[in-house]
């Protein structure tokens, strides 16, 4: 794994506040050039300190009302990727964690209501071979949504 210098951080902990900050402002805030800015950010990019970017979507505006986690537990733990497969072809899933303890598989998925979320696991994800049984929560509210600290 290649290292991070202390450049390298700063420009992290300044462009996960805030994704759509100008390099410029980056570049003076860091004390270094614009191009400096985008080489440190394309290297980080190829490393694969940074893995994504992006825009966030509010899921109520398109009428998600309901986010709910779902954990699955499998008949065999080897179906993991072929369930993961099957998995990935239900667009309302946005994440998924392969784990240990109760659950073999946590998924993060919204629904447009309790009629939606039902369809989802009774019509498609306890549909799947392999998913032995299912366990649902359902979030009220989120209040935390962070980055992981950069220090």
């Amino acid at each position: 794994m290649e290292k991070i210098d202390e450049l390298d951080r700063k420009i992290l902990q300044i462009i996960t506040q805030n994704a759509r900050i100008p390099f410029k402002d980056v570049a003076e805030a860091c004390g270094v050039s614009r191009a400096a800015v985008h080489q440190r950010v394309q290297r980080l990019f190829d490393i694969g300190v940074i893995i994504g970017s992006g825009y966030n979507v509010n899921p109520k505006m398109l009428g998600y009302q309901m986010c709910a986690y779902i954990g699955i537990t499998l008949e065999k733990g080897s179906m993991y990727k072929s369930v993961v497969t099957e998995l990935e072809k239900i667009p309302e899933i946005v994440e998924s964690q392969y784990t240990l303890g109760a659950y073999t598989i946590l998924v993060k998925l919204y629904a447009r209501n309790d009629e939606h979320l039902m369809e989802l696991l009774n019509g498609k994800i306890q549909e799947i071979p392999g998913v032995a049984s299912t366990e649902t929560l359902t979030s009220l509210d989120q209040r935390i949504k962070r980055q992981i600290p950069i220090e």
